[in-house]
């Protein structure tokens, strides 16, 4: 008997689960996805070479963002796309000041010439 009514038990909390994420789905009909924005762009992380060269860059780059913890969240995950050695930085980031940040961190291991900034400022 009690085992038959844990298994009631059980399966009622587990309805109970189940049913909290789809209630918050249509509470919340606009999750975020910025997925239609990144198709528009010709440079996307998915595109760059994946030779040594641009990956130690790729990697010396996230460094330095992720040393700098002044940033925000939003600057720690920029997207850093590097082809042929140029990088491109993209995503946003909380204001101004925060984009110019991440711009003087980038470009004290990097060339500015190698350097193309297109981080937004979050509205």
């Amino acid at each position: 008997m009690k085992n038959s009514f844990m298994k009631v038990a059980a399966s009622a909390a587990l309805a109970v689960l189940c049913s909290v994420p789809l209630a918050m789905a249509e509470a919340n009909p606009q999750a975020p996805d910025n997925s239609r924005e990144n198709q528009n762009h010709a440079k996307t992380a998915d595109s760059q070479p994946n030779t040594a060269a641009d990956r130690a860059t790729t990697a010396k780059v996230r460094k330095a963002i992720m040393e700098d913890k002044g940033l925000s969240t939003y600057a720690h995950n920029v997207k850093i796309i590097t082809m042929n050695g140029q990088v491109t930085l993209k995503g946003p980031v909380k204001s101004e000041e925060e984009k110019q940040q991440v711009a003087s961190d980038v470009t004290a291991v990097i060339s500015a010439d190698s350097f193309t900034n297109q981080l937004t400022v979050k509205q």
